[in-house]
């Protein structure tokens, strides 16, 4: 039997995952609610679903294995709120994956966390995923799902990284005293769901970080270091002018503990840090440029 995931909210993440799954005669079957993202997935090799939230009773029929990447809302989890019944019809799966988020712990003021810190979310955005990671638990205890949840880090990769800004003067190291974020690579988060994927058994909530939690203004720094450009001025987080969306990603400080994904799963991050990652990032860009 081909092995076949049900990618719903097939996005930035997602898509890296089936660039690994593809070459191993993996059919992947990719939701979204956009024509022209649809026509990316044919060309990327992925069969696109356009989704608007309602019944897919034949998909999960197909499907062997399913990750979930929509974000909740106020109303909840939207692949929830439309599926469950059809989940539970269609159960069970070899693997589950629900992309979570790092934001379910709260603030912990720069210090570390693990999967077995009590959830505590001082934002909005974070509250609603503390409920979806329940619904789903809730959803896996009524049928064998095999249930993994993974809270990421901030996330970058190609197209999603520090340099567009340092090249063209909008990035700024806003500096907020003790502050720290967790990061990720987009290929290790890739590798962290194919490792799950591959070692399936009981289902377990994994984080997913890298090693070295840092300021982001240390980020932006050594972006234009390796660019040869100058390094932009420091500016206080009290007075920093900022929508109220990205000021609420300083009202978080913590470092986040990646063992388990080690541990359990044997995975060898590509980018443990973000030097490593901005390195290869820029190595990449500079190749494409040529």
């Amino acid at each position: 039997m081909t092995n076949t995931l049900l990618s719903i909210g097939h996005g930035y993440s997602a898509r890296a995952l089936a660039r690994l799954l593809l070459p191993q005669g993996w059919r992947i079957i990719g939701t979204t609610r956009s024509p022209e993202k649809a026509r990316e997935l044919v060309a990327e090799g992925v069969e696109p679903l356009i989704w608007p939230g309602t019944e897919m009773s034949e998909p999960l029929a197909e499907a062997t294995h399913l990750l979930s990447s929509v974000a909740p809302d106020a109303d909840g989890d939207p692949v929830l709120n439309a599926l469950s019944d059809q989940i539970l019809a269609a159960a069970p799966f070899e693997w589950t994956g629900y992309l979570s988020t790092t934001g379910v712990y709260g603030d912990h003021q720069g210090e570390w966390v693990d999967e077995d810190t009590p959830l505590a979310p001082t934002t909005k955005r974070g509250q609603y995923r503390v409920a979806a990671e329940a619904a789903w638990q809730a959803l896996a205890g009524k049928q064998s799902l095999n249930l993994h949840i993974f809270r990421l880090a901030g996330i970058y990769g190609p197209d999603r990284g520090p340099f567009a800004k340092v090249r063209d003067g909008t990035a700024r190291r806003i500096v907020k005293p003790g502050q720290v974020f967790s990061r990720i690579h987009v290929e290790d988060i890739a590798r962290t769901l194919a490792a799950s994927i591959a070692k399936a058994g009981v289902g377990a909530i994994y984080n997913l970080c890298d090693d070295d939690p840092a300021p982001p203004e240390d980020v932006i720094e050594h972006a234009a270091k390796l660019l040869g450009l100058p390094v932009p001025p420091t500016e206080n987080w009290d007075m920093a002018e900022m929508s109220p969306m990205a000021r609420s990603f300083y009202a978080e400080s913590k470092k986040v503990r990646n063992d388990r994904i080690k541990s359990e799963l044997g995975v060898e991050l590509l980018y443990p840090d973000y030097r490593s990652g901005l390195k290869a990032l820029l190595q990449a860009d500079s190749g494409n440029r040529d």
